[in-house]
């Protein structure tokens, strides 16, 4: 019984982490989104073209 109980706290930590690791991922690209749509009405092509980066590294 101890040993099922483990197994179960450990699949519990990770879906937690997973569900953790996509909440700040999905935040990050809202943010960088965000800030996208700045730098193109800034026309600030260097910073627009480091965001695009960094978004496809996420996706």
């Amino acid at each position: 019984m101890d040993k099922m109980k483990e197994t179960y706290e450990a699949m519990l930590s990770l879906t937690a982490e997973m569900v953790w690791d996509d909440a700040i991922k999905k935040h990050r690209t809202n943010k960088i989104y965000v800030a996208i749509d700045e730098a193109l009405a800034a026309g600030d092509e260097a910073a627009f073209r480091m965001l695009t980066n960094e978004l496809k590294t996420l996706q």
